[in-house]
């Protein structure tokens, strides 16, 4: 290291108390709509104002904050996709409390967050949206679209677990036999945020100290201390999980595999994935020890999408989200793909019917008789 970069780290590290901490989740948005303990904010359009065509509604992990979407300056999709002229909504779950416990997972994933899309449509003046979901929150968008597709031009899953029975650790903690859930919601009530961001981090147990590694060699570098102290500040702010609601998504989803096995429903209705059928991208990342990569793609052997996308990354679970790499290189490829289902829907709108299409006149039928 020369000379001045060794001055400068030196500096940064014993200037570590009196550094100013990144602004996180900046972007300036409106709550637009309310549900118990969710918000759904409609981020503000840049001043050249939106580009036109459908609003894009994302949805967060439930357990995670919103704004790992909306990192910092620079490092946030949502900002990227404002400048881009796109209407962006966000859902942001908010915090469960005790009276929450009993909140089930058919509530959260058809009916809240299909009010969700309700009203992002309604104040787009729209009739559908593009739909991302990320990591959990791609599992539910997942789950949404097979059973209320009507407001959901596309979907998005970014690192999404579809398979759940996969070579991860997540997977075999799940199904070990002395895990017993029942016990665990009945003695807590909501799942603590502590207990389950202590098995994220047992999954990669050095990765504290790899973390210190980095952070001392990198010290002499303002941008990655900011994006370093940003992620760290999402990554302390996690969400319980009502307790009824994670019950069943761990026994149906993790232990039963459900979704890719297509007996799982959702209010009584079955959420079969050949009943996708809007076009489908699928995320994946090289280096995600959360979801397999394959555990996300086969997403796209399942759906009944004929329009289908896979866009694979290097890159970990959340550091492949919100780099200045994706910037450059995820996120132009997943507006791109929203554009080119609008533009194919507009092609496909403006072709003449086949006479086989036309509705014959009132009184008249066709062929024999």
């Amino acid at each position: 290291m020369d000379t001045a970069k060794e001055h400068k780290r030196l500096s940064n590290l014993f200037g570590l108390l009196r550094r100013q901490m990144p602004v996180v989740g900046a972007t300036p948005a409106d709550v637009v709509h309310r549900d118990n303990k969710a918000r759904l904010l409609r981020y503000r359009p840049r001043p050249a104002g939106l580009a036109g065509g459908l609003p894009v509604v994302l949805v967060p992990s439930l357990i995670n904050r919103h704004y790992v979407l909306d990192l910092m300056p620079g490092k946030s999709f949502v900002e990227y996709l404002v400048g881009e002229g796109f209407d962006v909504y966000c859902i942001d779950w908010g915090t469960p409390g005790d009276e929450d416990r009993f909140v089930t997972f058919d509530e959260i994933v058809d009916d809240m967050l299909g009010r969700a899309l309700r009203a992002a449509t309604r104040a787009s003046g729209a009739p559908s949206a593009h739909v991302l979901g990320y990591c959990m929150g791609g599992t539910m968008a997942v789950l949404h679209a097979a059973v209320r597709p009507q407001r959901v031009a596309s979907l998005t899953a970014v690192a999404a677990p579809i398979r759940f029975h996969d070579d991860g650790m997540l997977s075999a903690w799940s199904n070990t036999k002395s895990f017993d859930t029942r016990a665990l919601v009945e003695a807590l009530g909501n799942v603590p945020w502590q207990l389950m961001q202590s098995s994220f981090q047992m999954l990669r147990p050095t990765l504290n100290l790899s973390k210190a590694v980095h952070f001392l060699d990198r010290a002499w570098d303002d941008e990655y201390l900011d994006g370093f102290f940003a992620l760290e500040t999402w990554g302390s702010d996690n969400v319980s999980f009502p307790g009824v609601a994670w019950e069943r998504y761990i026994q149906e989803l993790y232990r039963e595999d459900r979704l890719i096995a297509g007996t799982f429903s959702l209010s009584g209705r079955p959420a079969l994935l050949s009943n996708v059928t809007m076009p489908t991208c699928a995320v994946t990342f090289q280096h995600d020890n959360i979801v397999p990569s394959e555990s996300a793609r086969v997403l796209l052997d399942a759906v009944g999408a004929t329009k289908k996308e896979h866009i694979h990354q290097l890159g970990g679970h959340v550091g492949a989200m919100v780099s200045r790499s994706a910037a450059k290189g995820l996120w132009p490829r997943m507006a791109a793909f929203w554009r080119s289902v609008e533009a194919e829907a507009a092609v496909s709108a403006a072709a003449p019917k086949a006479e086989s299409d036309v509705v014959a006149p009132k009184g008249r039928r066709r062929g024999r008789g």
